[in-house]
């Protein structure tokens, strides 16, 4: 029929390829997936053979909260990676965003229409793989270590009390801690019994759980150091490996405090009847009974018997704290 016309067949729509935007000659914008959005977004930043990607998160909305608060990582900088160079960015890609995206400050949250700007300001976060953790990244902080120092008027500082089950470590540790709050200094202490009812539950008194007793409470002790306080480690740590791994951690804040107790002295007072059982052969690797003790070589300080005479725990305390103020642990 003359007065009709023929229907054009129906061309197939073939998939779209996830789109790829590339910026300058160092940034490349992918979709995660091709089931997701154009809007969500992966950034890839390559810098020589090295991989970086900044921290960007993306919420359920699909808002993009940047955050890239490292400095440049330079030839000086990283000596990791000899051939880092600063993003460089065409002042035509620049131009192609919002104003409010080429300075941006840091963080910003910038809606999902817009693409992250270049460079990120100031810097980039270094990936990392650490043991079995890979594709990790350090966060920095606006308020550091040296803020916080301040805050509370005293320097961050491990007191790490080592020497044989029933030495008196943990009485010690709490009346350090009591004289420390006398003062109106923060401190937080870190029994051993104590720690192994939760964070260390999982491990043994085999040589290599008390390997890594000893390495998980260095880490969090680490870590209430950075905060600023004074924090009293007590713990046997039997082995001289182990402590000293964890004074590599804190090299200028890491107080080795040896109590130099006899073992005929903790047998006697044996407290919590572990000797005796150990003696029994009901307890295997008792430290000081079938299992070694290894002393420090060059502790800050050494506490022990005069005449045959146990110091008072006051007294005690109060030389480790005496030792705290003339290192000047005890101020910003």
């Amino acid at each position: 029929m003359s007065g009709m016309h023929k229907c054009a067949p129906a061309k197939s729509e073939s998939p779209k390829k996830p789109s790829t935007k590339k910026w300058g000659s160092s940034l490349l914008l992918t979709p995660k997936s091709s089931s997701l959005s154009p809007r969500s977004w992966l950034c890839n930043i390559t810098l020589g053979a090295s991989r970086f990607i900044p921290s960007i998160s993306i919420s359920q909305s699909l808002d993009i909260s940047i955050n890239a608060p490292h400095p440049p990582l330079t030839r000086q900088s990283c000596p990791l990676h000899s051939s880092l160079r600063p993003l460089r960015h065409s002042s035509r890609s620049l131009a192609r965003l919002p104003p409010r995206l080429r300075n941006p400050p840091r963080p910003l949250k910038i809606a999902a229409g817009d693409l992250p700007p270049l460079g990120f300001r100031k810097g980039y976060l270094l990936m990392s793989t650490l043991g079995n953790s890979t594709n990790i990244f350090w966060h920095e902080c606006p308020v550091g270590k040296h803020e916080r120092q301040r805050l509370l008027d005293q320097k961050g500082c491990v007191v790490w009390i080592t020497g044989l089950s029933g030495s008196g470590k943990s009485t010690l540790a709490c009346s350090i801690s009591r004289e420390l709050h006398t003062r109106g200094k923060l401190s937080y202490v870190l029994d051993g019994d104590n720690l192994r009812h939760g964070l260390n539950k999982n491990l043994g008194f085999k040589a290599e759980d008390r390997a890594e007793n000893i390495r998980r409470v260095g880490e969090v002790a680490k870590l209430f150091a950075d905060a600023g306080l004074v924090c009293i480690a007590s713990l046997i740590s039997p082995y001289r490996k182990d402590r000293d791994a964890c004074r590599a951690m804190l090299p200028e804040s890491f107080i080795e405090v040896f109590m130099n107790m006899p073992l005929e002295l903790c047998e006697a007072r044996d407290a919590k009847g572990l000797y005796k059982l150990a003696r029994a052969g009901k307890i295997k690797g008792f430290t000081g009974i079938d299992d070694p003790y290894e002393p420090p070589l060059k502790c800050e300080i050494e506490l022990s018997q005069k005449d045959g005479i146990c110091p008072a725990p006051g007294a005690m305390a109060g030389k480790v704290v005496s030792y705290l103020e003339e290192k000047g642990f005890l101020e910003s």
